[in-house]
């Protein structure tokens, strides 16, 4: 299988990037629980325009890192693996399984309680470091599989997007909505009458940023929408998506995503742990990223081979697959995300924090060990 030269940038930006998020996130927590913890926590909470950092980062910068998963879905859905509807069954089936099994065992511990607006949050794939630790495997990693995995996680970012927009929006203010949605009808004018020149683009996505902010619908969706209202064009290296995909890839994954992390993983480890990991929501998210992510993947692709609709990717087997299972439930940045969108409660998040850190470290851990033991060794190295 032959990749592309952008989806070769794309998967080795995402690897090194994962990397580095595992070291930000660990230099993180020492910071934290340290003689600096304090100042370290007050850092993130400092007001500045009315807003603290951390809100700035998780409403600002994380939508530059939605503009790019909008621009790689784009992508995919044009020219990448779901360009063919046959071959995008198979990752679709498995972002389905993967979204919908997490989400009903939470519910099956916190139904009822305070905690079932977290559903969302077992539900999403860190797509850095799920790549980051295919990467770790080197060559015996098929290209068939790092296409699965990042249409997979491509697919289950949608996913969480659409969550976030439908079911953690709490109060429309319908005139900034209209007013955003309207700069996205004049962009798509735009992109109609083949502007391509990227400043007017670029200049339309903050305001419409600023309505969407003020409007209740989470601002980061500004991102996924801008992506769809820049020109595809034929997708070559000169077409106007293409080239603000290219310039986004490195600072997303070295400086957007690293911050994230740093400014949402400040937790001071104190109390019993224990009593956290015990508590219903608790075991939700564990368990939905640790049990129901794999078994959903592999469930819901095995059926829909068996059942004809799709086909077993060529050089793949059912043991990769429930693999790639377990790193998909790497949960990390999108599962923080949403945790912030779900709760209220300081405690709710900061547990609900912890975590996912664990689960996903687990899930990261067993799908390592699982595909060193499945992959064969002198696979060739893709070019």
């Amino acid at each position: 299988m032959k990749l592309t030269n952008l989806f070769q940038d794309f998967f080795e930006s995402e690897k090194s990037g994962g990397l580095i998020l595992i070291g930000c996130t660990a230099v993180s927590l020492l910071i934290a629980n340290s003689s600096l913890g304090e100042s370290y926590q007050h850092l993130w909470h400092f007001d500045l325009a009315g807003h603290s950092i951390g809100h700035w980062i998780n409403d600002g910068l994380m939508t530059i890192f939605f503009l790019l998963i909008g621009l790689e879905l784009e992508r995919e859905i044009y020219q990448g693996e779901l360009a063919n509807i046959k071959d995008a069954l198979f990752p679709i089936f498995g972002a389905i399984g993967g979204m919908f099994f997490p989400a009903g065992i939470f519910l099956v511990f916190t139904l009822g309680t305070a905690a079932q607006s977290g559903a969302g949050i077992p539900m999403a794939t860190d797509i850095a470091f799920a790549i980051g630790i295919l990467s770790l495997l080197g060559n015996k990693v098929p290209a068939a599989l790092k296409v699965f995995l990042t249409a997979l996680a491509v697919i289950d970012d949608l996913g969480a997007i659409l969550i976030i927009a439908i079911f953690y929006t709490k109060t429309l203010l319908w005139t900034n909505l209209f007013a955003a949605l309207g700069i996205f009808a004049l962009l798509l004018i735009f992109n109609r009458l083949k502007v391509r020149n990227l400043i007017p683009y670029l200049f339309g996505g903050v305001v419409m940023w600023y309505f969407m902010l003020n409007s209740g619908v989470h601002a980061t969706i500004t991102g996924v929408l801008l992506a769809f209202a820049i020109p595809f064009g034929n997708g070559d290296e000169k077409s106007t998506s293409y080239i603000l995909q290219h310039f986004l890839h490195k600072p997303v994954a070295f400086i957007i995503l690293p911050i994230f992390a740093m400014a949402n993983t400040a937790l001071v480890l104190s109390g019993d742990i224990s009593q956290i990991l015990t508590q219903n929501y608790s075991l939700g998210i564990a368990l939905g990223l640790i049990v129901g992510k794999p078994l959903g993947i592999f469930l819901m692709t095995f059926f829909a081979v068996n059942f004809g609709i799709c086909k077993l990717p060529e050089g793949l087997n059912w043991k990769a697959i429930v693999g790639v299972g377990f790193l998909g439930g790497i949960g990390f940045t999108m599962s923080i995300f949403i945790t912030l969108l779900a709760f209220n409660d300081e405690a709710f998040i900061n547990n609900s924090k912890l975590v996912i850190l664990i689960s996903s470290l687990l899930a990261g851990l067993i799908g390592f060990m699982a595909l060193k033991i499945v992959l064969k060794p002198n696979a060739p190295k893709v070019q």
